[in-house]
């Protein structure tokens, strides 16, 4: 097993240099210059001069990449230009945060999409088949902007029996943390949990019609025991590796879903980075993302070695 995940390190490390070119050939790209923005609207070309100066902004391209580059693997992210306080503590702050809504919204994608996937696969009735068609297409559908304004009107609103926004950390006060972290949890978790149900469904609909499984109906076993020793197992492979997918699109909404909750995280930092042009920490962000994801992604790709050999063997 640690030689199978050793082989995956190269190519890791190549998409993680591949991605850091690409983030810092794009911020370049786009108009506007955040000299300009810090020095204000009425300063002379020898102050706006200074602060690019100060910022490194009057060096080569390929310099400011090699010292953006040498900070990241040293782990000196720098300071943020606009805000002014180190990056690694911005980052710090919010993490924990993002971290915490992250998890909460995994947990109840996997309940949801589990749930939802065997029902789907092991329904016979007409009926039940289309209605867990249409939730799970409404689910997969509904962009996170709507969902997450529906659910407050709904929840906050009308019933008033959750919070609008707002975050308490479980660490400080359980009780009252998980109020104000359902909401978004929820409804970041929605089209992830569309999309383990499909796979799982699928995949489930697969192993169902393998020999072992009629095998092991004709020998009387109880139907449930089949489902979930026999039939569960073997289809959770392809859900594992959708699932390391589907972190990139966790982390994705977390952006529009802190937006909506007045949640302090990661994405309301880069929400702020991009509009001030924060050059340095939208890079450190961006990269971070790109990390956790590659990280997650190898991760499943590992656990779906462990669950089947044939995988380890031949990757």
């Amino acid at each position: 097993m640690l030689e199978y995940a050793a082989r995956r390190v190269p190519s890791a490390l190549l998409v993680l240099l591949l991605a850091s070119v690409v983030i810092f050939g794009i911020l370049r790209l786009t108009p506007g210059n955040p000299a300009v923005v810090l020095a204000g609207p009425d300063a002379n070309p020898a102050t706006i001069h200074s602060i690019e100066h100060d910022l490194g902004l009057d060096q080569s391209l390929p310099a400011q990449y090699t010292r953006w580059a040498g900070g990241l693997v040293t782990g000196n992210l720098g300071h943020s230009y606009v805000l002014g306080a180190p990056i690694a503590t911005l980052i710090g702050r919010g993490a924990g945060n993002t971290l915490e809504l992250t998890l909460g919204a995994m947990i109840l994608a996997l309940l949801i999409g589990i749930t939802l996937g065997v029902l789907g696969a092991t329904t016979r009735n007409r009926a039940g088949q289309l209605v867990l068609l249409a939730v799970n297409t409404i689910t997969f559908a509904v962009p996170t902007f709507i969902s997450g304004v529906v659910l407050v009107l709904v929840f906050a609103v009308s019933v008033k029996l959750l919070p609008p926004g707002g975050q308490v950390s479980l660490l400080k006060d359980p009780s009252i943390g998980i109020q104000y972290l359902i909401l978004p949890a929820l409804c970041l978790a929605l089209p992830v949990s569309a999309v383990i149900a499909r796979f799982l469904q699928t995949s489930m609909r697969q192993v169902l019609e393998e020999e072992y499984i009629r095998a092991a109906t004709a020998k009387g076993l109880q139907r449930r025991l089949i489902f979930l020793r026999h039939a569960l197992p073997n289809a959770l492979p392809p859900v594992i590796t959708v699932l390391g997918i589907q972190v990139g699109q966790l982390l994705g909404g977390a952006v529009i879903v802190e937006a909506i909750f007045a949640w302090p995280g990661l994405g309301q930092l880069v929400l702020h980075a991009v509009l001030s042009r924060d050059y340095l920490l939208v890079q450190d962000l961006l990269m971070l993302g790109v990390f956790v994801f590659i990280l997650l992604r190898t991760a499943a790709e590992v656990c779906q070695a462990a669950i089947d050999p044939r995988i380890r063997l031949g990757g």
